[in-house]
């Protein structure tokens, strides 16, 4: 098959929606079949066979990301060109809009990840939110109804969906792991490299820094965590706009000397030794639709607490691989303690996570995609 992939974000910006792309892509092309990419424009990006890059301009609310210019005359002859026999969307604005029109006009299958639940994002819109959370629900429902099928990462989010007025034919295929990446980390370079003492106990959370993240929560947790455990670490990584603001949150807290911030892309090979040097992935974003961050830290035996919210709820199973809780911090902290105090229960977890991650494969999600492709083109 030749698949044509729309997305409103590609590399060099780094994102769940971007790692789903992308390792999609890798095992589509595994099986034999050609995926295509078309993405907004960057400055710093490097070109790249087989992906397509758009005019755009600076998102006026995140510098680093680029808004496509949604003008593209000749994208029907590339699809023709390519022999394009399938259309896949990553996002329902801009580019999206892009893809959904050239497949109607070429008669192709139309296909739409819901990555995002949208609506819980209008905090990026500076006036009306109210209004906005209308009008992106509206929209989203009027693209999805449109799609042949919408794939959506776990099943917690495609019943959402039918709760918002989808009708479409939506399947379950989460973002897969290569677990190739996390095999034989370096268990003790966390500690090495910062020259941390196997006494202390050692918390993670990687997220986008953005505000949909609640990382004042993850902050506030750990400070009641500190209290109790005053050898205690957490490790903050990623890469957005509110790192500004954590770094002022965790000053005002007094809390620098116990919390680090890596706001910097790490290779994969570093992440997973992050992951594998910590004793407890912390996490309390409410708006995932699967969590693939959650997933890669149980590839490497990390037990999870994490606010049971959407699609985390099904990526962790309470007292199995992690342990969930309610959206505060209290609660976070309160669990996190539980967990760290009983090496028996963390280790229990620990093993169980690995198998939790063997389920979901790279190519074994992917092969499940590329069905549905052909289900469609029969």
């Amino acid at each position: 098959m030749n698949i044509a992939m729309f997305s409103d974000s590609y590399y060099p910006y780094v994102s769940g929606v971007v790692r789903s792309i992308e390792l999609f892509r890798h095992e589509l092309r595994q099986l034999g079949h050609n995926v295509y990419i078309f993405a907004p424009s960057y400055r710093r990006q490097k070109k790249e066979d087989g992906v397509f890059r758009f005019p755009s301009i600076a998102a006026p609310t995140n510098k680093d990301f680029s808004l496509a210019l949604p003008f593209a005359p000749g994208v029907g002859k590339m699809l023709r060109d390519l022999k394009i026999d399938l259309v896949h969307c990553q996002s329902p604005f801009l580019l999206g809009s892009v893809g959904a029109r050239a497949a109607r006009r070429h008669g192709l299958p139309l296909v739409f990840t819901h990555h995002t639940l949208y609506h819980l994002y209008v905090h990026y819109v500076p006036l009306f939110p109210g209004l906005a959370r209308r009008l992106v629900l509206g929209y989203v429902r009027r693209f999805c109804n449109q799609c042949n099928l919408v794939i959506t990462p776990t099943n917690v989010v495609a019943e959402r969906l039918r709760e918002l007025g989808i009708d479409a034919p939506i399947k379950a295929i989460p973002t897969g792991l290569k677990l190739d990446d996390f095999a034989d980390p370096d268990t003790g370079w966390l500690r090495r490299e910062y020259g941390i003492g196997p006494q202390a106990k050692l918390l993670l959370c990687v997220a986008r820094f953005g505000k949909e993240k609640n990382l004042d929560m993850i902050l506030e947790a750990f400070r009641m965590i500190n209290r109790a455990s005053p050898a205690s670490r957490l490790f903050l990584v990623g890469i957005g706009p509110y790192e500004a603001e954590l770094r002022a949150i965790t000053s005002k807290m007094g809390l620098n000397s116990r919390v680090t911030i890596i706001g910097r892309p790490l290779s994969r090979r570093t992440l997973t030794n992050y992951y594998a040097g910590a004793d407890l992935f912390i996490y309390a974003a409410t708006t995932e639709t699967q969590g693939i961050i959650v997933s890669e830290a149980q590839a490497v035996g990390l037990p999870v607490v994490a606010v049971g919210a959407n699609g985390i709820a099904e990526m962790v199973k309470e007292g199995f691989d992690g342990l969930l809780t309610h959206p505060s911090a209290t609660d976070l902290a309160e669990k996190s303690l539980m967990l760290l105090q009983n090496e028996a229960l963390r280790n229990r977890l620990s093993n169980q996570a690995r198998e939790s991650a063997k389920q979901i494969s790279a190519a074994a999600t992917a092969g499940r995609m590329a069905e549905a492709y052909q289900a469609l083109l029969k």
